[in-house]
């Protein structure tokens, strides 16, 4: 009997069809792939060989053009004795690196959780302190990626010169396919980018390890500097070695170092990424923080010393590269070196492309913190359909797309926005951590301390440096965005706080007397079924009075919602027409509310027919 009866039974509509998915949700799911649950976020964390890949691509990469950009400034003014100031301008910026290198490995393993020098700055200076190092990385986060891309697709072009006129196209392209990559999830994009890194590591490898063997042979070749000036060449000094002694020469040092600091950007996102890394976080990410600035070290060096020996010449179209006449001087002129040319022109746009990536591991994460704290709007800090946190990837995309269409994806005019933030955030980091040891006094503190001083100390002096020599390149910009951005960050806190203050009154209400009446307000915008229901609605709350009320914004609109309105049989309910000349209709509804419920005894409820 029970099982004829389950046969014949109707069994109605599934919640499918009387709820289907909507049609964004649908075209998500095919693009992105089925929604991550919160329980398989453990198994989305990071090892060490995919973290490297993933997270120090951009700090690696930095080091195909920090050598061009340091001859860049040096050239006009030194001539052919810019290649030996090379030499010493490498060495100092290696320096600043193993200093900076020293403090983060400090950093990563004490503040384990997403942040670096935000949460360094917040938890020894307060919050108001950390704000500048929250805008400092954001900003560093969103020119990178447009440094990044657009030195990538120098790469390309240094190898097929046709893709020239296409650089702002290509460029465009790749952070749309990032985009999309980082919104798969964690473990999605670091399967894809972290093979470039280690492609681009063993390619310069093979490429230093043989222009060492053809110097050591005397048969490495040495570039003439293009006297032709279509060519398409900075203007060579004529001082040579006496153009020490010209008025600015100080200047120009100093300018070409900060180039050269551009190599050490991306170095702070291993911090801000500690939360993604494998048990125990900490030391899994001090050990990849030490392999990558020992990585990016030796490159640098590396790159710098070939360039020495060559005379690679920087072009004004960024095309070809420093590194791909260094790559052409290394490897000679038969077929197989004509192969090992374009592997490593490969490896190096590969680098630079996945370098661009890196800000969308350590951007979205370093918001989610700041906005847990109530600094940034809250739907930051939430996770999207594949776990990551997709707010903020889609706010740094369309930031770069930004950028890089404003500068027409010129590596040499976005590098005028770049390290200021870095080395902000490496000034905070160091100064805090100082503090933090001075207070805990754990271990061999003192020695902590000096070297965080010295830190500190010295991205505070790269700052100032970029921003005097960069100022008039569009550093300007940045140093007038910084305080409105730090502005706006304390400005919404100070809003959460108040909205944060009000509700904590709630337990004080629950021992008030129960309000005398109870008014509902049903807010009308046309007649409809809607409407009709929601007045229905409103009666079954037996309430003490049910008003309909439509703001007018228009006399002719509310004419006619007034005539429907009193063509309905059986609707022995007035409409309330309230007059909003300046249109703010949710403004005017806060108003009536505020009127309604001024006696201290009223409790009212707005209705919004859907």
């Amino acid at each position: 009997m029970v099982s004829v009866m389950s046969r014949t039974a109707p069994t109605g509509l599934s919640v499918g069809e009387t709820l289907p998915e909507t049609t964004g949700y649908r075209l998500k799911r095919k693009l992105l792939g089925p929604a991550l649950t919160n329980d398989q976020l453990a198994h989305e964390r990071l090892t060490k060989k995919l973290a490297l890949g993933v997270l120090s691509s951009d700090c690696i990469s930095s080091s195909a053009y920090g050598t061009e950009e340091i001859l860049l400034v040096l050239l006009p003014l030194f001539g052919l004795a810019s290649y030996v100031l090379l030499l010493p301008m490498t060495l100092v910026v290696l320096a600043v690196l193993f200093v900076v290198t020293l403090s983060y490995r400090q950093v990563v393993t004490i503040y384990t959780k997403a942040g670096g020098s935000y949460v360094v700055a917040r938890e020894n200076f307060g919050s108001g302190v950390a704000q500048i190092a929250a805008v400092a990385l954001m900003l560093d986060y969103i020119v990178t990626v447009a440094v990044q891309a657009a030195a990538g697709t120098v790469a390309l072009t240094s190898a097929i010169p046709a893709l020239g006129s296409l650089q702002l196209e290509i460029t465009v392209a790749v952070i749309v396919v990032l985009f999309y990559g980082n919104l798969r999830g964690i473990r999605e994009a670091g399967k894809a980018f972290a093979f470039p890194t280690y492609f681009f590591v063993a390619s310069m490898a093979v490429m230093l390890t043989a222009g060492f063997v053809r110097e050591a042979l005397g048969s490495l070749h040495v570039y003439a500097y293009p006297t032709d000036p279509a060519a398409g060449a900075f203007t060579l000094g004529q001082g040579q070695g006496h153009g020490l002694l010209a008025f600015g020469a100080v200047y120009i040092l100093l300018k070409s170092f900060a180039n050269g600091g551009s190599s050490l950007t991306g170095l702070e996102a291993i911090s801000n990424g500690v939360s993604a890394f494998e048990r125990p976080e900490g030391l899994n990410a001090r050990r990849t923080l030490v392999i990558m600035s020992a990585i990016l070290g030796s490159l640098v060096a590396g790159i710098s010393w070939m360039a020495h020996l060559t005379h690679a010449v920087p072009y004004k179209s960024g095309s070809p590269s420093v590194i791909s006449q260094v790559a052409k001087a290394a490897f000679g002129t038969s077929p197989l070196a004509h192969l090992a040319f374009y592997v490593i022109q490969t490896a190096t746009m590969l680098i630079l492309y996945t370098g661009a990536n890196t800000p969308f591991a350590g951007f979205p994460f370093l918001t989610s913190f700041v906005a847990e704290d109530s600094f940034l709007p809250r739907w930051l800090s939430k996770r999207g359909h594949r776990l990551a946190f997709s707010n903020g990837i889609v706010v740094l995309a369309v930031s770069a797309l930004a950028l890089v269409i404003g500068t027409g994806a010129h590596v040499d005019k976005l590098i005028a926005f770049y390290a200021i933030g870095v080395f902000t955030g490496f000034t905070l980091a160091g100064f805090g951590m100082a503090k933090y040891f001075r207070t805990h006094r754990t271990g061999n503190w003192r020695a902590y301390v000096a070297i965080n001083l010295v830190s500190g100390s010295v991205a505070a002096v790269v700052v100032v440096i970029f921003a005097i020599t960069k100022f008039t390149e569009g550093a300007w910009l940045v140093l007038v965005i910084f305080p409105v951005m730090v502005a706006g960050l304390l400005r919404l806190r100070r809003q959460y706080a108040r909205e944060a203050d009000a509700l904590a009154s709630a337990p004080q209400l629950t021992s008030q007397p129960h309000f005398s009446r109870h008014v509902v307000l049903v807010l009308i915008d046309s007649v409809d079924l809607a409407v009709l229901r929601a007045v229905r609605y409103a009666r079954s709350l037996r309430p003490y009075d049910v008003r309909a009320v439509h703001f007018v914004v228009d006399a002719e609109q509310a004419r006619r919602v007034e005539a429907a309105w009193e063509a309905q049989p059986g609707l022995d309910l007035g409409l309330d027409l309230i007059e909003c000349p300046d249109r703010r209709v949710s403004r005017a509804a806060l108003e009536l509310a505020a009127r309604v419920t001024e006696d201290g005894s009223t409790q009212v409820t707005l209705l919004l027919p859907r």
